[in-house]
Parts: C-alpha cells; sequence; structure tokens
C-alpha cells in the first residue's frame, strides 16, 4: 500500500518538510501524544485511536450478538446516528451490501420525513432491530429517531418487546448509557472517551454494525494493525504511509492546492463520504484547511485548475478503466496526483487507519487542532435554540424572501442580498439571481450545493447535474451534501476554513411531515431549524450564501434549477467513471 505521486513545483516543499518531521522527531512526539505538535491546548487528550486496532475485546460479544440476531430471523437493522457515529457503518453497507444469512443494514442520518418514511417502507418493523449510536448520548437526531420508532415499535410489537429490538452504541456516563439501562435495551457498547467521533470507525462504532451483517471484523482489524506498525516511529517518513501522506497534503494545502479531490474506484466510492468528515472537520478552522470534493463526476482535464490535489485510491482487484484513463492525463499535465492502492475491499480498515494518521500530521503542518469542531457545535447549539423556541411559542424565526414567483423563492442576508443585487445587470428573474449569485465565484474558490432535502438518487442526479454544470463554466472545485448530514462533516470547513466558498443552500416543503414524539415540533420543523442555523452561521462568517426554497413539487424545482443553469449556458454533459 505505497504512496506513489507527483507533485511538481511543489516536490522540492514536500522534501523540506520530510526533513523537518525526521529531524525534529515529529512523528515520535505524534505517537507520544506532544499537544505542541498542534496548539498546545487539548490534543494529548483525543489520542485513543491510535492504539485501537490493537485492542479487539469486543469481538466475542458482537459474535454471540451476531448469532442471536440470526436465530430470532431478524431481517433488518436500521443505526439512527450522525457523522462519526454514521458514516462508517454506512460505507460498509454500501461497499459490502447484505450478505447471505445477514440482515440489511439501513442508515438514518435525517430528519427529513420523507426520508424517514421511505426507510420506514423498505424495513419490516417486526423484524428490525434498531442501533441507536451516538458518542455524546446527546446529539438531538438520534435520540428523536430513537423516540419515533420506540413508539412505532410499540404500536406493532408487544411492548415487552420493544426495549428488546435495541441496541446502544455511546461513551461512558452518557444520558444514552442511563436510557439504555432504564429501558433493558438488547445489548449496550460503549465508545472510547479519547476518541472523537470521526476517528471512532474502528471502535465499536464502526465494528458494532459491520459485525452484526456479517463483514469478517477480525480480519478487517488486523490490516488495520499491520497499517498501524506501518505507521510507527521507527519507520522513516518516507517509508510511513501515513505521516507520507499527511506531509503530501498538508504542504499542498498550505501552498493553496486545498482543494482534495478524490478520484475512487468504484467498489470503495463511499469512503469518500467518510474521507469527507475526517478531512473537511479536523482541518477546516481559523481560516484554513481542506476542502475534500468527492463523488464529483469526472471531466476533461481543461476544467481543473491548479487548486486540485487530486488523491487516486484505487481498488486492485477492480479499477476503473475511465478513471485510470483520466488520473494518467491530469499526471501528465503537471496537476499534482497521489496514488493509493488497495488490495481489496478488506484493507479499508488499513486504509483509515492510515488516513487517520494523515489527518493529524496535515493538521500539525497547517497549525491547527485537528480534533476539535467549533463550527459544528454552533450550529446544534443555535438548532436547539430554535427548536426549543418552537416548543415554548409555537413560531420559528425566519427569514422573509426577496423573491417569490411560481412556488420558488429566494433569501439571503442583508449583506449576500445586496452583493448578489450588484452583480444582477439584467431583470429580477430567478435564472439572472442565479447567474448574478454564481458570478460571485472568483478563480479557486469552490462552489458548494447544501440540500436539505431527501437523499434520493433521483435528487442526487439533478443536483449533480447543475453542480457540473457550475464546475464546467466556472472551472472551480464544486462540492455536494444533504442536509442534516453534512452539517456533522463538511459543515465545519465551510464555516470556519478558508473564505473560498459560494453556497447554494436549498430548502423544500414537503409532506407529509411527521411528529416528534413527546413534543410539540415535528421532523419537518427541525430539518427547516437546521437549515436556518446553517445558513444562519454561514452569513455570520461572511460567507456568499444564497438559499433557493421550492414550495411546490420538489422534482420539478431541482429540474428547473437545472433548466436555469442550461439557460444560462453552463453544460451539463459529464462521466459517471
Amino acid at each position: 500500500m505505497a504512496i506513489q505521486y507527483s507533485a511538481g513545483n511543489l516536490n522540492e516543499a514536500i522534501n523540506t518538510e520530510i526533513a523537518n518531521w525526521e529531524e525534529e522527531n515529529k512523528i515520535q512526539r505524534l505517537w507520544q501524544g506532544d499537544a505542541s505538535l498542534w496548539t498546545n491546548s487539548d490534543e494529548s487528550n483525543w489520542l485513543g485511536w491510535l492504539d485501537v486496532p490493537a485492542e479487539q475485546q469486543e469481538i466475542p460479544r458482537i459474535d454471540s450478538l451476531t448469532k442471536e440476531i440470526a436465530q430470532a430471523k431478524i431481517s433488518d437493522i436500521v443505526l439512527l446516528g450522525m457523522g462519526g457515529s454514521s458514516l462508517c457503518p454506512a460505507m460498509m453497507a454500501e461497499t459490502f451490501g447484505t450478505l447471505a444469512g445477514f440482515p440489511n443494514l439501513h442508515i438514518l442520518d435525517s430528519t427529513d420525513p420523507v426520508q424517514i418514511l421511505h426507510l420506514e417502507e423498505k424495513i419490516n418493523l417486526t423484524s428490525t432491530i434498531f442501533i441507536v449510536s451516538s458518542k455524546s448520548g446527546s446529539t438531538l437526531e438520534p435520540n428523536i429517531f430513537k423516540a419515533y420508532f420506540y413508539k412505532r415499535l410499540q404500536e406493532v410489537l408487544n411492548r415487552s418487546q420493544v426495549s428488546d429490538r435495541f441496541i446502544a452504541i455511546t461513551d461512558p456516563h452518557t444520558s444514552l448509557e442511563k436510557i439504555a439501562k432504564q429501558e433493558h435495551f438488547k445489548a449496550l457498547f460503549y465508545g472510547v472517551p479519547s476518541i472523537g467521533g470521526r476517528y471512532s470507525a474502528l471502535t465499536n462504532f464502526g465494528m458494532v454494525p459491520s459485525g452484526l451483517i456479517g463483514i469478517n471484523i477480525v480480519e478487517f482489524l488486523e490490516h488495520a494493525l499491520k497499517m498501524r506498525q506501518l505507521c510507527l516511529p521507527d519507520q522513516r517518513i518516507t517509508e510511513n504511509p501515513g505521516a507520507l501522506l499527511g506531509i503530501i497534503l498538508g504542504t499542498c494545502a498550505k501552498y493553496g492546492k486545498d482543494k482534495m479531490t478524490f478520484i475512487i474506484s468504484p467498489g470503495i466510492r463511499s469512503l469518500g463520504d467518510w474521507l469527507e468528515q475526517l478531512l473537511a472537520e479536523s482541518t477546516g478552522k481559523n481560516g484554513r484547511g481542506m476542502i475534500p470534493v468527492s463523488n464529483e463526476p469526472l471531466g476533461p482535464p481543461s476544467v481543473y485548475r491548479q487548486d486540485r490535489t487530486f488523491v487516486y485510491i484505487r481498488l486492485n482487484d477492480a479499477p476503473d478503466p475511465n478513471q485510470e484513463t483520466t488520473v494518467d492525463q491530469l499526471e501528465k499535465l503537471g496537476f499534482v496526483v497521489v496514488r493509493l492502492n488497495l488490495p481489496n475491499k478488506m484493507h479499508l480498515g488499513a486504509e483509515m487507519f492510515r488516513w487517520e494518521i494523515a489527518t493529524a500530521v496535515a493538521g500539525s503542518i497547517l497549525g491547527i487542532n485537528p480534533f476539535n469542531q467549533p463550527d459544528v457545535e454552533e450550529s446544534k447549539k443555535l438548532t436547539l435554540e430554535l427548536a426549543n423556541q418552537y416548543e415554548k411559542t409555537g413560531r420559528l424565526s425566519a427569514m422573509e424572501p426577496f423573491y417569490s414567483k411560481e412556488g420558488i423563492a429566494l433569501f439571503a442576508d442583508q449583506k449576500n442580498q445586496q452583493e448578489i443585487t450588484q452583480f444582477l445587470n439584467k431583470d429580477a428573474t430567478l435564472e439572472n439571481y442565479l447567474e448574478a449569485h454564481i458570478n460571485r465565484i472568483k478563480p479557486d474558490d469552490y462552489f458548494d450545493i447544501s440540500a436539505f432535502i431527501e437523499m434520493s438518487l433521483e435528487h442526487t442526479e439533478l443536483l449533480q447535474q447543475s453542480r457540473v454544470a457550475v464546475r464546467n463554466q466556472k472551472k472551480v472545485a464544486t462540492c455536494l451534501g444533504f442536509g442534516p448530514r453534512f452539517l456533522h462533516s463538511t459543515g465545519q470547513a465551510y464555516k470556519g476554513g478558508p473564505n473560498s466558498g459560494v453556497f447554494l443552500q436549498i430548502t423544500a416543503h414537503e409532506v407529509p411531515d411527521l411528529k416528534v414524539p413527546d413534543h410539540h415540533y415535528t421532523f419537518g420543523l427541525i430539518i427547516k431549524a437546521q437549515a436556518e442555523a446553517d445558513f444562519t452561521v454561514l452569513s455570520k462568517r461572511s460567507r456568499r450564501v444564497l438559499r433557493i426554497h421550492f414550495e411546490k413539487d420538489l422534482v420539478d424545482g431541482l429540474k428547473q434549477l437545472a433548466a436555469c443553469l442550461k439557460k444560462l449556458g453552463y453544460t451539463v454533459e459529464y462521466s459517471d467513471g
């Protein structure tokens, strides 16, 4: 799993950084927990993940529970979580699929009521187990997911059976631990307090759901342990796969090539979603950081600028010919290209550990704390304030649109509205306002679509068209995330990282809605509050942001958005390789 890279005029800077890490024994200091390697604050309290692959005490319990679930003829497992507690299980479910004789694994990490209903249609409630996964135990989303499905099970099962259909994964001494014990959940697994959510993939948060669907987690963790050995301080930097990758990425970001663009073999494509959170939430703060670009369809080299660092993660037993050709072209044209090779899917655990080391190293080079997420916390806090406001008053404060016609409305704070109006050289139409907003994009910026709607295949395809249209016209990196999922992932970099993003937030009036048990608010109200909180924090950070709201048919609205971009001359042809 050696690294190959070509960095052009940055090779000298990378070699200088390698020498610096060797001379100052920085890898040894990392393994010793030396906080001065970063910002000299609390970093030493968050390095428990360094030892995780070597610790497998819970595997017998997971094996026993797996057999018990099989005997009970459980057809489905639904993981209720967000961010670090859900992205690894989601990657494992998509990568390995449903194995013969084991349940299907579904992930719920959206408060969109339509998505919740569609998930419920896919499962048989009477033969489903729910995993409530939350490190802090107090995260809003998994708690209200649990409340909803606990009530639904009470409607279809004998009440004495309901608690036996729930498993909890949380840190010791949390409110979720208390609930799991009081309500006699089937099982309770603990997280490690010294490991942050996004570094917890190889702990119970990732391994319990993976084991329950039949993945050989012993073999999976053995590969991770071998990678850990290669990343120890007794290895030279050039032979240390985690340290070398971190130095390459950190140096590239430091010199302006901060759009980390993943090209990943289709068989492990969902690794990109996990990497998005790890890089964005770890490094995007204090006006610095990396902007991960995941699932952006391939384009011709002419649509890319030199602010990109391309990371090609190749599955050796199932490479994609189109990706191979594109990466070769990019390398020949002088773009920074990093090549990583996985023998097969079971080596994903090793790759994840490599990236955890790399992220910690890159964070040191960028001079930030890679283990906190201050701007994510601000959005969470504001969401709770808005939800509590609704509980007390029955109202949710919101902006007024500055444009509204035929079921489509545009929203912006005063500063953004003034700037968009300055770019408006034509009549005040939807197409012209969108063009004015997009024309605020400058070279080496990035464009992001944040969609607080159901994450369906149809919605994704339509938004990919809009994303690629802007990429091809403006030649900037583009991102696409679904809320509230991305709030626990890339949201940190968008708010705390470089102020180089131009954001289009999408909201919709979706029906039917679902009530959250024991509260006055609904799931529809919560996702609305999350969008409002996201927009407010972006505005406070002086980000260039516009909201487009679809009051009527959402699919028609997304098609109209893509049509507007076509009308403006933005092409929508792309390769999905």
